[in-house]
């Protein structure tokens, strides 16, 4: 498995929906740049039962990604097509109606390749012909892009482990905390607590401060 962090998170141009609705046929994470912080997450498929549970949980805090200046992009090996019919469809079906947030199609899988979360992968016989082998889903990878395009956090869970939102709204937190502040996250941190200097002296200083030896 590939470590894309403190690499920059690799491009692509692909169709997605955006707004719930409307597609798009060249979408790029590279409109942010230099604007927004984005989080980057792959799910396995469309109509499935884990996942649905994962966008309507990224959708319920939209309002506190904004906050933060973030962007959250969804994206799976599905068609276009196949995301707008699912977008469509009411929540008590299995749908993802209401959600806004923009969702990448990777039919060639390509983009899951390039960042490392296919489940399966291509082989040739010795004719040359490719066939794939495995699950043609991705994985649930999750990276956390800061606002110059560079991959700052990812996580990648198998299939049938669902991911924390919290989670990635404290590794934003603690992202954002680090570029204000200078100072580096303990471990638990999160948004109000204090930081930590970046040397011993630093660490023996909070440590002393909560409990620690």
């Amino acid at each position: 498995m590939a470590v894309l962090v403190g690499k920059h998170a690799p491009s692509f141009s692909a169709p997605a929906v955006v707004n719930g609705g409307e597609i798009v046929e060249k979408f790029s994470l590279s409109q942010y740049l230099g604007k927004k912080y984005v989080v980057f997450f792959f799910y396995p498929a469309d109509f499935t039962f884990v996942c649905p549970t994962e966008l309507h949980a990224f959708q319920a805090k939209a309002e506190e990604f904004e906050k933060r200046n973030v962007q959250v992009v969804g994206c799976s090996v599905d068609s276009v097509f196949s995301h707008w019919k699912w977008l469509q469809t009411d929540p008590a079906q299995g749908g993802i109606r209401g959600v806004k947030y923009p969702l990448v199609s990777d039919q060639p899988h390509t983009i899951a390749d390039d960042y490392d979360v296919l489940a399966g992968a291509y082989s040739f016989d010795e004719d040359g012909e490719p066939s794939f082998e495995g699950v043609c889903q991705s994985y649930r990878g999750l990276f956390l892009i800061d606002k110059e395009g560079i991959v700052r956090h990812q996580t990648v869970n198998d299939m049938p482990l669902g991911r924390s939102v919290e989670e990635t709204l404290r590794m934003v937190d603690a992202l954002q905390f680090f570029e204000e502040n200078g100072e580096v996250c303990p471990a638990n941190w999160h948004k109000g607590q204090e930081g930590m200097k970046a040397t011993q002296e630093g660490v023996s200083s909070y440590l002393a401060g909560h409990g620690g030896k």
